[in-house]
């Protein structure tokens, strides 16, 4: 058996960090930077090498792109289920916040509550309830 993380690589990996947590009713719990590593460039010192995130019982990595800039793409979508609507309503709220949602939260032909967005940050996610 072996744990799933995902590693999100960002352009400000405390700043979206932050907003994941408000949005999602989590918490940063730890955040390294170059600074603390020996022999890091001082032009990247206060950059987050290493930065994880709780939410919703998951726990993500983050770190700030330094040697190669952020490529947004559609090959990756991040899938969070909830066991009630209005915990994965508050979710997609939250993380639509200044993003586009690609599909609305709603009732679809499965039984489920479903919706999809790409968040401000161009992540894409799937928010979803458990099926009936």
């Amino acid at each position: 058996m072996a744990n799933l993380y995902p590693y999100i690589f960002s352009e400000d990996a405390k700043r979206q960090a932050d907003f994941y947590a408000q949005a999602l009713k989590g918490e940063v719990v730890s955040v390294q930077t170059f600074d603390q590593a020996p022999g890091s460039p001082p032009e990247i010192a206060e950059k987050v090498m290493h930065l994880t995130l709780q939410v919703a019982g998951h726990i993500f990595f983050m770190a700030d792109a330094v040697r190669e800039p952020v490529h947004k793409g559609s090959n990756l979508n991040l899938v969070l289920e909830y066991r009630s609507e209005d915990e994965a309503r508050e979710a997609f709220d939250g993380l639509s916040e200044g993003g586009k949602v690609l599909m609305p939260f709603e009732k679809v032909f499965w039984g489920a509550m479903f919706g999809r967005l790409e968040d401000q940050y161009g992540v894409t996610w799937q928010i979803a309830t458990e099926h009936e």
